[in-house]
């Protein structure tokens, strides 16, 4: 007698986690002053063969001020860490936060930013031209540490 196996169904898309506090921006969502929107990002720096930092880097979008922080990680704990050096850096009160979909940007983080009353916003997948201010900046910090690093090589020789 032959019996159907059973089956073993496996779907191919993503589940998706619901994230309690991030939201997308609303296209409506207005900037008038410094504050009203904070982009933050992260990105690789390696200072010496082998040594990989994260660099957390925040731009308010209207000020175009920065506020930078070195990490040997990129978690959630070290992400809420830059999220009080960066309320202690700005020189205006942060109203509203942009961020990707990384996972450092979940959990203690968002529950953080509930705490401090920061709205979260999280950009869809694979979007990075909805970061620009953000981008644009970690170019100009690469370029300038860059510029330094060669500078301080050749003064030292």
């Amino acid at each position: 007698m032959l019996q159907e196996p059973v089956r073993n169904h496996v779907s191919a898309r993503k589940r998706v986690h619901k994230r309690p506090n991030a939201i997308r921006k609303p296209k409506g969502y207005v900037l008038e002053q410094p504050g009203d929107l904070i982009q933050l990002d992260t990105i690789d720096i390696r200072p010496l063969p082998g040594k990989v930092l994260k660099q957390f880097t925040a731009r308010d979008t209207i000020s175009r001020w920065d506020v930078l922080g070195v990490y040997s990680r990129a978690t959630s704990t070290t992400a809420t860490h830059f999220l009080d050096k960066l309320e202690r850096s700005m020189p205006f009160p942060v109203r509203a936060m942009q961020v990707d979909g990384g996972s450092r940007f979940k959990g203690i983080f968002e529950e953080e930013c509930q705490k401090h009353g920061i709205k979260l916003f999280a950009l869809p997948p694979r979007s990075p031209k909805l970061y620009g201010c953000v981008e644009s900046a970690h170019m100009t910090h690469l370029k300038t540490s860059a510029r330094s690093t060669i500078a301080h090589l050749i003064l030292a020789n």
